[in-house]
């Protein structure tokens, strides 16, 4: 008489339940624009959901704690000028989100701890490069201010935010429009997929595909009909995927093992309400003391909700097993070290006292300054006095009132923000 061998496995009995009604985000108008992105990005500190606007593109970004109805007169972040496709939280700056348009560009946003009063207009930086919508982002996972982008041309580019210039730009490896990228545990290697069904691996710094047109695959898994996309997400410290259909209403989550069958089914949570988008939180904003070990933010058509996956233990202790040591806000190269060829792994953090939001941290992007760049060489024509050089005490003079005028600039900003500040007290004080 035989008997079934049942696999052991810390994560068998992992179940998801829907977080309650108060605490939703409820009255969002979320975007029906035709597009495979998630539609919503979540950190520790905030969530950023895309959503209907009239004359351009728009995002809103909510605190965390800040749930129930969302007034209809919240701010939003606006300035493209046509839908927003993207969007995705830096890694190492909570306070800093990137968005891709259908104007084909990308704005890079820095958001205030406080709530602002009206809506956010100015880009910290928007990035041109594109000749078609953009409607992939990802920020690098070990570089300061790397960025990625593609878009409808067909073009891969990695941009340095710090600075507003490309460091690569991948436009002869993909024939058809891409479907997604992301990035390895290092930043060392991408993985696109594409229309022409081809999954590619490729080496950034390299320009080259590495590896392509496998052969098979390790493990295959039929999932339904359903014709909706799948959105993958993957925890690297449990070692489990969890695959949300657009479009359908249950979030199905496997264990991947480096023993066959490689691919290990452990449960299903369902639903009645069909979602239009998700958004999945870092390791690091989770609640380790009701051992949650993943928390999705799943869109409807007029809210959000949260759902909370849960490995049932009895004990209140830190559960050591559960929560290995995870990458944390601080980078671990600068971008010019790592476009130079240096890998580095993250910098992991421990969660066992659990895990406070820096404060807000300022991105400061410095251009290059075009008086740098030299001449080119070669011999000079006659000058007439119209095209003449200007004098170094001209230039010296310039480059004085440009400095005046950026401080004054700057001293106004954070005048704007002090009585934003301070309106915020007020109304708080009222209420």
């Amino acid at each position: 008489m035989s008997r079934r061998v049942v696999r052991q496995s810390k994560f068998r009995h992992v179940f998801g339940q829907a977080a309650k009604a108060d605490q939703a985000y409820e009255d969002i108008r979320v975007s029906k624009v035709t597009w495979d992105s998630s539609f919503c990005a979540v950190n520790p500190k905030f969530l950023a959901i895309i959503v209907e606007a009239g004359g351009g593109g728009a995002f809103i970004v909510l605190p965390l704690a800040k749930t129930g109805r969302v007034d209809k007169n919240y701010p939003l972040v606006t300035g493209h000028t046509a839908p927003v496709l993207d969007i995705d939280w830096c890694p190492h700056n909570d306070n800093v989100i990137a968005s891709a348009s259908d104007d084909t560009t990308i704005m890079v946003w820095q958001i205030p701890d406080y709530t602002p009063m009206r809506n956010i207009t100015e880009p910290i930086i928007t990035l041109e490069g594109h000749s078609k919508r953009v409607g992939i982002l990802s920020w690098h996972p070990t570089a300061r201010n790397v960025l990625l982008s593609a878009g409808g041309d067909n073009v891969i580019i990695i941009w340095n935010v710090g600075t507003g210039e490309v460091l690569l730009s991948l436009d002869d490896m993909h024939p058809d429009i891409i479907h997604s990228v992301c990035w390895n545990s290092n930043g060392s290697l991408l993985a696109t997929t594409c229309k022409d069904k081809t999954l590619r691996i490729v080496d950034p710094r390299k320009g080259q595909v590495v590896a392509n047109n496998f052969v098979e695959p390790v493990a295959l898994q039929e999932m339904d009909t359903s014709n909706g996309v799948l959105l993958p997400f993957y925890d690297a410290d449990s070692s489990i995927v969890y695959l949300c259909g657009k479009g359908d209403s249950s979030i199905r989550y496997f264990e991947i093992t480096d023993e066959p069958p490689f691919v290990h089914y452990l449960n299903t949570f369902g639903s009645k309400e069909p979602q239009r988008g998700m958004g999945f939180m870092p390791k690091r904003g989770l609640d380790v003391s009701k051992c949650e070990i993943a928390r999705f933010y799943k869109l409807h058509e007029r809210k959000c909700e949260p759902i909370i996956m849960t490995v049932p233990r009895k004990s209140d202790l830190f559960q050591d097993d559960l929560y290995p040591d995870t990458p944390g806000p601080e980078p671990a190269l600068e971008a010019d070290e790592w476009l130079s060829g240096q890998d580095a792994e993250p910098v992991l953090i421990s969660l066992r006292d659990g895990y406070v939001p820096p404060k807000h941290r300022e991105l400061r992007v410095t251009k290059r300054n075009i008086l740098d760049a030299r001449p080119p060489s070669g011999p000079r024509r006659s000058q007439s006095a119209s095209d003449a050089p200007l004098s170094q005490n001209t230039l010296e003079t310039l480059l004085e009132q440009i400095k005046a005028l950026r401080e004054q600039v700057q001293a106004q900003e954070q005048r704007i923000t002090a009585l934003e500040n301070m309106l915020c007290e007020l109304v708080d004080g009222t209420d």
